[in-house]
């Protein structure tokens, strides 16, 4: 399959997830981006943040057009989750892939077992 195809595959996939779930397109893109499209991982992680930033644009004017979307309730986590991106973003280039990919998987086994077990 070409390049182009694997990446609309992968968006999709991040979409669907995000749409569905409020959340999960990283799931998706990091280890289709790195394993399937073969994208070098650190460029995998940086790239899922762009693309999950569209697809949570979308998701989210999607539920506030459905009056799903409750900004108050949203706010604080916006404000921490900026600290957060601003901080992780500048030590991004120090933090060796092994770590990060060690993250994300502790990450992925923390909410499948909260989803699952409905912690």
């Amino acid at each position: 399959m070409k390049q182009k195809g694997k990446y609309l595959i992968t968006g999709a996939l991040a979409g669907a997830a995000n749409g569905l779930f409020g959340a999960g397109g990283g799931l998706f893109l990091v280890p289709l981006l790195a394993g399937w499209a073969k994208v070098e991982q650190k460029k995998a992680f940086a790239s899922s943040v762009a693309v999950i930033l569209a697809l949570s644009a979308v998701s989210a004017a999607v539920y506030w057009m459905k009056g799903a979307m409750d900004f108050t309730l949203a706010w604080p986590y916006l404000l921490g989750g900026f600290s957060g991106g601003l901080v992780s973003g500048r030590i991004f280039k120090k933090v060796p892939v092994l770590w990060l990919r060690r993250g994300f998987g502790l990450l992925i086994v923390y909410g499948g077992i909260k989803g699952v077990l409905g912690l």
